[in-house]
């Protein structure tokens, strides 16, 4: 008699239906033939794709050799490109040159300095206070210094009005002594427009210095690029920027003129050395702003004119503390 089978040998159970539908005493592999029979291959699904859409391969086909044809004819019937001559290139420069008109050196230089130049307005409770030796240096007597014109009542309480230029990226500032001596509140305004109030961080009346830094900066408030005055000689030009009677910014335009001067105050006799002897234009209010090389490079800070009248203006000698005096000895930096 035959034993009854208990269990299967096989690790998967056999799905749903499976077992009626293959009869009793059949082996396995029949079963998994009859299965793969029944359901067709990848390969001949794919096969059967392809006989479906013979035309549509055919077509793309067709088009792939076409373009690559096309392609093949045009890059062999495309000319090479013909090298210029020398004489068409200098022809080319010469109508640029004579169509547009760059900008000149001067403008070059005063735009590098541009938006490191500030503003500078020193408030006081009386108008008529002025720092020992103030506005002589610049203006030839203290009253016209470097003050405002008249007639503007927002400024009325404006002892001087000179010039800046930013050597640190913080808001820190280098003018002149007397432009800020004595004030009461100190008011920066930036290349943008903006305005901030400032601190008085240090004087050095050797050299007619004040180092002062704004309260708040614009954004991306760059230095201006510091160079050395070693460097220059007499017959090299320069920019002063600054604003000249409050006007501004305005750019003058010269050359150096002298080297390790002397100036001597007219009412208070101090005596400033190592400065730098310039014919650009200088005026009220041009006081500590930047001379400029046209590299671009602040080499001085504008501080006097020599000017033997009682005017206070400008007739043709100009003096800046060296660079290396204000970043140096006054901001505690040297710059080389």
């Amino acid at each position: 008699m035959r034993r009854q089978v208990l269990y299967s040998g096989s690790k998967r159970a056999p799905e749903a239906g499976q077992g009626a539908s293959r009869p009793a005493g059949a082996p396995a592999s029949d079963a998994a033939r009859a299965s793969a029979s029944a359901s067709p291959s990848r390969f001949q699904r794919l096969r059967d794709f392809g006989a479906r859409r013979a035309g549509l391969l055919q077509f793309v086909a067709g088009a792939a050799c076409v373009a690559l044809l096309a392609g093949g004819v045009y890059l062999g019937w495309k000319p090479a490109p013909r090298a210029l001559s020398q004489a068409e290139i200098d022809a080319a420069v010469m109508r640029t040159l004579t169509t547009k008109t760059p900008p000149s050196r001067a403008a070059k230089a005063a735009e590098m300095v541009r938006p490191s130049l500030v503003r500078v307005k020193a408030l006081n409770e009386t108008a008529s206070q002025a720092a020992p030796d103030a506005g002589e240096e610049l203006a030839g007597k203290p009253a016209p210094g470097d003050q405002q014109p008249e007639g503007e009542s927002e400024l009325s309480l404006a002892t001087s009005v000179g010039s800046g230029v930013v050597i640190v990226d913080d808001g820190t500032i280098v003018t002149n002594l007397h432009v800020v001596y004595g004030a009461k509140q100190l008011t920066v305004t930036f290349h943008d427009g903006a305005e901030s109030e400032a601190t008085l961080v240090s004087v050095h009346p050797e050299n007619d210095l004040a180092v002062i830094k704004a309260h708040t900066i614009p954004d991306d408030l760059p230095a201006a690029t510091l160079g050395s005055a070693s460097r220059l000689k007499p017959g090299d030009e320069v920019v002063a920027v600054g604003f000249p009677f409050g006007i501004g910014p305005s750019v003058s335009y010269g050359v150096v003129s002298g080297l390790n001067r002397e100036f001597r105050s007219p009412q208070g006799q101090r005596v400033l050395t190592r400065l730098i002897q310039f014919d650009a234009a200088a005026n009220p209010g041009n006081s500590g702003g930047p001379l400029v090389t046209m590299q671009g490079d602040v080499v001085g800070i504008v501080t006097a004119i020599l000017n033997p009248t009682e005017s206070g203006t400008f007739l043709g000698i100009g003096f800046a503390v060296t660079i290396a005096a204000a970043a140096g000895s006054a901001a505690g930096m040297h710059p080389f």
